[in-house]
């Protein structure tokens, strides 16, 4: 195979995968009322099935680490599709404790995603580090667009089960790619280095404002994709698919932000005027949805740009201020454990807000705490790192 050809395999098998990285947790938010009917949930309960992936980033991690070390890229991202499949079936197959057992094999194989993915576009993309990181977060947000958008129009046709099984299509074509790709005889072991073995990190004010940044960042968009559509619906009257649909520009949009973001980043735009871009257009969905709704594609479209440019701000910032590759690698992980951790609380503190104000102004406005400590603890963290630096 010439050498283009197969780095357009190459770069096709990591945007595959990426789609089943985000879409089999957004594919629930447009049948979460179906979900919660049928399996007779509280709004908190359905949040849990949003939720759980979530918490398993932040506690996963450490595990998928030792195992993409010992195993290799290859098997790893392999077998985290099976289980991916095999997640997406069981949650859709019997009662509560069956879609538990399903979503939490759905988090553990993301979080496998999550650590292989960063590793594999540095080893076989060194030269276009910030376009292919780009691009796998435009995928990111695309699969999730794929779900949002159709899941409720499938779940019309064929019940909500059946919609929600439906994408493990996904899963199976990444896994033909991925190993015509990657093939077992090139699975060799990965050096990583975990958060556990640098207690230096911990040390630095820049590792705190950088997680609480993150779980800002994460805590508004679980909590905001497992929700809008019911936001939409309950404040507009917008009909399920019809919401569905409108929640999609807030992943579309999110495709944008991240290939704009790494391209501004790369023509050395400033990172804080970035960072506080993001911030504003972050803010607009909770603030628009709660004093002009009506407006709600305009909101939608700023608030997708900023979640997909932040990721890109926030482990930008990782990069320029670790100080080297080991410690890059080490502060991510700090991060992302960290962050994630908070964030898995996003879809089930706004469900309860919600169950317990009977309106969607209080969670709105949660949201709008959180993408404010966000806003702030990112520009703590550029203070700090130009403090550092001087």
């Amino acid at each position: 195979m010439a050498p283009s050809a197969a780095r357009g395999l190459l770069l096709a098998a990591v945007l595959l995968y990426a789609l089943n990285l985000r879409a089999p947790i957004t594919a629930l938010a447009p049948v979460v009322d179906d979900v919660r009917a049928d399996l007779g949930l509280s709004a908190a309960g359905v949040g849990l099935l949003t939720g759980i992936p979530v918490l398993c980033f932040a506690l996963a991690t450490p595990l998928m680490a030792v195992l993409l070390g010992r195993l290799g890229t290859g098997r790893v991202v392999a077998a985290s599709l099976v289980t991916v499949l095999v997640g997406t079936l069981l949650r859709s197959a019997d009662g509560f404790g069956t879609a538990l057992v399903g979503t939490v094999l759905i988090g553990v194989a993301i979080t496998a995603g999550n650590v292989a993915v960063p590793v594999v576009i540095g080893r076989d993309f060194p030269g276009h580090v910030p376009r292919v990181t780009g691009l796998y977060t435009a995928a990111l947000n695309g699969g999730s667009v794929l779900t949002t958008t159709l899941t409720a129009p499938l779940a019309d046709v064929v019940g909500w089960r059946w919609a929600l099984a439906s994408w493990g299509v996904l899963a199976v074509v990444a896994l033909v790619v991925w190993q015509k790709a990657y093939p077992f005889s090139r699975a060799g072991p990965v050096a990583l280095v975990t958060a556990s073995t640098a207690p230096a990190v911990w040390r630095r004010p820049v590792t705190w404002f950088l997680a609480v940044a993150f779980a800002g960042q994460a805590f508004g968009y679980y909590a905001v994709s497992a929700w809008l559509p019911s936001v939409l619906h309950d404040t507009l009257g917008l009909e399920r698919a019809a919401s569905g649909g409108a929640a999609a520009l807030f992943q579309l949009f999110g495709m944008v932000g991240g290939i704009a973001v790494p391209i501004a980043l790369g023509r050395r735009a400033p990172v804080a005027a970035v960072a506080a871009a993001i911030a504003v257009g972050w803010m607009a969905l909770p603030l628009g949805l709660l004093l002009a709704p009506q407006w709600w594609p305009v909101w939608c479209t700023f608030a997708g740009v900023a979640q997909g440019g932040n990721f890109a701000v926030i482990f930008t910032v990782i990069a320029s201020s670790a100080g080297s590759q080991a410690a890059a690698r080490r502060m991510s992980a700090t991060v992302q454990s960290l962050g994630y951790g908070c964030a898995a609380l996003g879809p089930s503190v706004l469900g309860a807000v919600h169950a317990s104000s009977g309106g969607w102004t209080a969670p709105l406005l949660v949201v709008l705490g959180a993408v404010l400590t966000m806003g702030v603890a990112t520009g703590l963290g550029l203070r700090s790192m130009r403090r550092e630096t001087s």
